[in-house]
């Protein structure tokens, strides 16, 4: 009987002891489980750090020569951290351009498009974006605080033609709708707003330019909009550009195969800057 009691408890005290080897072998799952997320967690910061590197990479200013960013005899060129200003040397100008910059894209990157704006005799500032990308309401606030100081500090010229390029336009829009007294005309470029705000009862010159094979801003959700412009908008349609060849830089996300040259889309888009400029009063 003792014989019995000790072999029976010689058994109750081995399954006690695989309890906690059964514990042991439990715990392997919850490690590749841990393992399996930390490896989620990289791939995710991996892919969104260099996702950010590649959009950083194909919005930075390419291709423009670098007498471009140098003041000469005609033009001089300054560089302050809100915008770039562009100013005719051989003559008094009488109008002045205010140009937003798109989203992620540097003012110098739309050089090539503006100096020859101010060498027709009309002062030019490219404004910046904070961040490159003005992210917050209070960001965008900034853009439109600094446009005012520009035209308030500059009393010499009375005469004002706000313009942008994709955001730019959009801070354009809401910009000429706190200051009638010094804007002349607006101009949008690669952009589908207004998209909220009525603008039909201005009696300023606008004028729309875009282009047939921009993907982000497509002809479809431009003229969509169109009530919300006034009816004597002047509307221009670049056959072949896209979104990015407003400016200088490589490549906007989503946006279509222009068919046409870089230079080609900029002079068009140019011609109707200059023309806005001439004439306003």
């Amino acid at each position: 009987m003792e014989q019995k009691s000790a072999a029976g408890l010689a058994i109750l005290l081995s399954c006690l002891d695989g309890i906690p080897a059964m514990f042991a072998m439990s715990k392997p799952p919850f490690a590749v489980k841990t393992r399996i997320h930390r490896w989620i967690r990289y791939f995710f910061f991996s892919f969104a750090t260099l996702s950010t590197l590649w959009m950083i990479n194909n919005v930075r200013t390419r291709d423009v020569d670098d007498s471009m960013f140098q003041s000469s005899t005609s033009i001089a060129l300054t560089d302050t951290p809100a915008s770039l200003e562009l100013r005719p040397l051989l003559a008094q100008p009488k109008r002045g351009l205010i140009f937003f910059c798109g989203s992620g894209i540097a003012a110098d990157a739309y050089i090539p498009l503006l100096r020859p704006v101010a060498e027709a005799g009309f002062t030019v500032f490219i404004i910046k974006l904070p961040w490159r990308f003005a992210p917050l309401e209070s960001h965008k606030e900034i853009v439109l605080s600094q446009a005012k100081d520009i035209i308030s500090t500059h009393p010499g010229l009375p005469s004002w033609v706000i313009a942008g390029h994709s955001l730019g336009a959009a801070l354009s829009a809401r910009y000429v709708q706190t200051d009638t007294d010094h804007i002349a005309g607006m101009l949008l470029l690669g952009s589908t707003h207004p998209k909220s705000a009525d603008l039909s009862g201005l009696r300023i010159p606008v004028t729309k330019v875009f282009a047939t094979n921009d993907q982000v801003a497509p002809r479809e959700k431009i003229i969509a909009n169109k009530n919300l412009l006034p009816r004597q908008t002047r509307w221009v349609e670049i056959d072949g550009g896209n979104h990015s060849q407003f400016a200088h830089y490589r490549y906007q996300l989503l946006d279509g195969d222009a068919t046409i040259p870089r230079e080609q889309q900029q002079a068009q888009a140019r011609e109707e800057i200059l023309a806005m400029l001439k004439q306003v009063d």
